[in-house]
């Protein structure tokens, strides 16, 4: 063996100079480089678990570091079998040819001779020393060493039965002590996503020894990546108003330190985000998650009243009786509102949700509490007849125990509308105690509409799952309330009136 073949053979044998010196892949701009870890990609590299979980700001490039380790993995070391899992088959297949395939095709020749591909197609590539790497949407069969989750928050958001399908079937194809890597911007506070980053940072805050079906949890900001910054010019021409001013001073003293470069990206790029800054450039874990979903009817109102300071403590006042808003589902999900209106001020005090209870459960519920009230407003199908029952009501079950008074809410015509005219304009005037109401809120984050997988768009009709029930009682409230704000010449009133309706939103939201 000559010296250039020995030095040659010792240089393969490093894990860390095969991922910075064999593979090219497309930048953010679509060209042909070498890759080389950035700073956020080398710490996971260096601090991987078996099971990892890792919460991100958009095009930290995770994605693609994890395809190059996989194809590594499988070139190097015989008999691994790999996953890759995407929210969409078109998704997985440009993970797959614009990452693995467009690595591997760019490698020496030398190399691609000594360990060709045999099977090389659109979701499958397995080479001579007997590896391969599958894709899909699911991969329950099968049995895999590594396995890459691509954008789980999305898979959640967009598809929940899926998200099931993974953690019921693809994680369970991976043995303990081999590798998962989990990758995801966040989408809204609630789905499975979410409960696996919650998970994992309950085991991180505990400081837990890691058992390797343990998840690991690494959060990688926006400010992670070195690019997002802005030069002079830039930086002096960009206006940095009194919020803004306020957020940085908030980093700061968590311990973020920013340059004015950094400050100007940021500014400048919320100003085309938005309301979605939080979610596809977080500082933090916890903003990651505060901002709700894509899809979600009540984006920018939630936002306002967060900015307003509208979610704090709502105490309850004695001095004033208590209307509840219901959403009726004694064999489903049943979602109550605790509401006090005080000088012209709409306060959500308390929130209440559970299932398959009777109707005495919830009277001694109401009981319970130290509140006086004034009616019980219900949706219109509390007046239906039972099946099996002639001639009672769930109203008049609910009365016989001692629920009352009780007013229904006759039926609307469109729940869209209802959204529009009545749930956003009253949920921006709205106050909700952090504490009491505090799963309602996060409901109310998530409330969102179903995903058209065919045409690739949100439809108009809601998605029926946890957060529609409670939705659907805070739209007997925005309905049913019967003293509801107007507006003339850009002044709010109030008037005592049912079902109002309005041509279009008094708030302009």
């Amino acid at each position: 063996m000559d010296q250039d073949t020995a030095k040659l053979k010792m240089l393969l044998s490093s894990k860390a100079w095969r991922m910075s010196n064999l593979y090219y892949i497309k930048d953010k701009e679509g060209r042909e480089v070498k890759f080389s870890p950035n700073s956020a990609q080398r710490k996971l590299m260096e601090n991987s678990h078996e099971f990892n979980v890792i919460l991100k700001a958009r095009q930290l490039g995770f994605s693609t570091f994890i395809m190059v380790h996989i194809l590594d993995e499988c070139l190097f070391k015989k008999n691994i079998s790999a996953g890759v899992i995407a929210a969409t088959r078109e998704d997985a297949e440009d993970l797959f040819g614009n990452k693995i395939k467009f690595a591997y095709e760019r490698l020496p020749q030398w190399l691609r001779d000594n360990i060709p591909a045999v099977t090389d197609s659109a979701r499958k590539m397995s080479f001579s020393n007997g590896s391969s790497i599958n894709i899909g949407t699911s991969l329950r069969g099968g049995t895999f060493q590594i396995l890459h989750v691509s954008e789980y928050g999305k898979i959640s958001a967009r598809y929940p039965d899926k998200a099931v399908e993974i953690k019921t079937g693809a994680l369970n194809t991976v043995q303990a002590g081999q590798q998962i890597y989990i990758e995801s911007t966040a989408e809204g506070n609630s789905g499975e996503f979410f409960e696996l980053c919650e998970r994992a940072r309950r085991l991180k805050e505990t400081n837990a020894h890691l058992s390797p079906l343990d998840p690991k949890l690494f959060f990688f900001p926006w400010f992670e990546d070195k690019s997002y910054t802005l030069d002079e010019p830039y930086i002096s021409n960009t206006i940095v108003d009194v919020e803004m001013q306020e957020y940085f001073q908030k980093l700061y003293n968590l311990g973020i330190e920013l340059s004015p470069g950094q400050k100007a990206w940021y500014v400048k790029k919320k100003e085309t985000q938005g309301d979605y800054m939080l979610r596809e450039y977080p500082s933090t874990p916890e903003e990651a998650f505060q901002q709700s979903m894509e899809g979600a009817y009540y984006t920018k109102q939630m936002t306002l009243i967060r900015e307003r300071g509208q979610i704090t403590t709502v105490s309850h006042d004695p001095r004033h009786k208590v209307y509840t808003f219901w959403d009726i589902g004694l064999n489903d999900d049943m979602s109550i509102w605790f509401f006090q209106y005080i000088n012209n001020q709409r306060r959500m005090i308390d929130y209440h949700e559970s299932h398959n209870e009777g109707w005495d459960y919830y009277a001694r519920m109401l009981l319970s509490k130290p509140y006086v009230y004034q009616e019980h407003i219900w949706p219109h199908d509390g007046a239906k007849r039972i099946q099996g029952r002639e001639v009672q009501t769930s109203k008049q079950l609910a009365q016989s125990v001692g629920i009352n008074p009780i007013r229904i809410v006759p039926r609307t015509q469109d729940v869209g509308k209802d959204i529009q005219n009545f749930c956003k304009p009253v949920l921006a005037q709205t106050w909700f105690d952090e504490k009491h109401c505090s799963k309602g809120i996060k409901h109310l984050d998530n409330y969102r509409r179903e995903w058209d997988d065919r045409h690739g768009v949100w439809k108009d009709k809601h998605l029926h799952d946890d957060a529609s029930h409670c939705a659907d009682a805070f739209r007997t409230y925005a309905v049913g309330f019967n003293e509801v704000p107007v507006t003339t010449d850009g002044v709010y009133h109030v008037v005592h009136t049912e079902n109002v309706s309005y041509d279009t939103d008094p708030y302009n939201l």
